[in-house]
């Protein structure tokens, strides 16, 4: 959303109070007794506004905070004020936050699509992609033609692996978007994976004509490689991308998923750091880095980096599942059972962590409670059963070069 329409729809939003404003005011006035004046008296309460919104543009979010929390305090139902509260905290990453003063803007003023925009972005910047969907979808419903929300929400759509509602989601934008190699590759696999082969020829195809010999284009066939385990095609080309330009986000992330699937764990190792050096605050790369030490029974510099990973994203299912295992292979049954929970709460559907849970849970004597868990383990398993057991091994293929946020 452009900064001139948020500043409309908060200028909107404080015309829509201010009357409110103007009539608490007085009550106010009326039932205080003399000598117990608010701090806020005679202060205008539109200047406050107006002050917050500065400081929030100029990037000083202590003094933006300071003055929209002034505002609520003459009228708590001014909702641009809990609107640019919630912008302020997810600029913090301060998620809890931001989405208690976005849902309460919300309640106040539910027509105001943009506030809900940014409830989708707090889940979607915690890669919490399902409870993502359903703000995205109210966005597009009213404003279908919302770029940045359409886009998003074609991009939770795939990475749910609803390929169908992707493809259906993201082909709209063709005439935005389609330069854009990120979106012409989401396109032509949701498309593949939707049996839309007319689509998915248009998307390739023009990624194809469009990428040629760029390093963003090496990188995503790449990637295309990693998804059908065709590893040394994978490494081909990543060292293409990382030749033509060695400091571009991902590719060695995903250099370091490739040499982790041959399990050559030193050049897996090397890689993730490099991609540290360049993205120090990307979470999948402390998460693989710690399998890698995990694998290589350095269990406390494993532990660090699941540390690390949760620190950045405490929904990271995979980091809670490997620290379990990490101290299970120590014998800390009871704090791998806190971690198997943590895990079991995020994905309560996956078969390899209630088949965790049941190891743990007999090592601590509950047998009962062990049976059960194994029987739920032997209900979730499928046909494909070995194959999801071994992507909780090493963790699922992370996409984190896909979700980057349209400009």
């Amino acid at each position: 959303m452009s900064s001139a329409t948020t500043r409309f729809l908060l200028v909107f939003l404080w015309l829509a109070s201010a009357r409110a404003a103007d009539a608490y005011g007085m009550q106010q006035a009326q039932t205080q007794k003399p000598g117990s004046a608010p701090a806020t008296q005679g202060v205008d309460p539109q200047q406050l506004f107006q002050r917050g919104e500065a400081a929030l543009k100029s990037g000083n979010l202590d003094e933006a905070e300071h003055a929209f929390r002034a505002v609520l305090a003459i009228n708590p139902q001014v909702a641009g004020a809990y609107a640019n509260l919630g912008v302020i905290y997810m600029r913090r990453k301060q998620w809890p936050q931001a989405l208690g003063m976005l849902r309460q803007a919300e309640h106040l003023a539910p027509q105001i699509a943009g506030i809900r925009l940014n409830i989708g972005l707090v889940y979607y910047r915690q890669n919490d992609f399902r409870n993502a969907i359903p703000p995205f979808e109210s966005v597009v419903h009213d404003v279908p033609d919302s770029f940045q929300a359409r886009y998003l929400l074609g991009l939770c759509y795939f990475f749910v692996e609803r390929y169908g509602d992707s493809a259906t989601t993201l082909e709209p934008l063709w005439s935005q978007a389609s330069g854009q190699l990120n979106y012409l590759y989401v396109l032509g696999i949701a498309a593949n994976k939707a049996g839309r082969a007319d689509l998915e020829h248009r998307a390739l195809g023009h990624l194809v004509e469009i990428g040629q010999n760029s390093s963003e284009f090496h990188l995503l066939m790449g990637k295309a490689h990693l998804n059908r385990e065709e590893y040394d095609e994978a490494i081909t080309e990543l060292e293409l991308a990382a030749k033509g330009d060695p400091s571009l986000p991902f590719v060695h992330f995903n250099l370091g998923m490739a040499y982790l699937k041959k399990q050559d764990l030193e050049h897996a190792k090397s890689e993730f750091l490099k991609d540290i050096a360049i993205e120090p605050d990307v979470t999948y790369n402390y998460d693989q880095l710690g399998q890698v030490y995990f694998l290589q029974q350095q269990d406390q510099e494993a532990e660090k980096m699941f540390r690390k990973a949760l620190h950045l994203d405490p929904q990271l299912a995979s980091s809670h599942f490997q620290l379990a295992r990490v101290y299970q292979r120590e014998n800390r049954y009871p704090e791998a059972l806190t971690e198997v929970d943590a895990a079991l709460k995020l994905d309560p559907d996956s078969p390899g962590i209630h088949y965790l849970r049941g190891q743990v849970l007999q090592r601590l004597g509950r047998v009962q409670e062990a049976k059960a868990e194994m029987q739920t383990f032997t209900q979730l398993s499928n046909a494909a059963r070995e194959k999801r057991h071994q992507e909780l091994e090493s963790g699922p293929m992370p996409n984190p070069e896909l979700t980057q946020e349209p400009q």
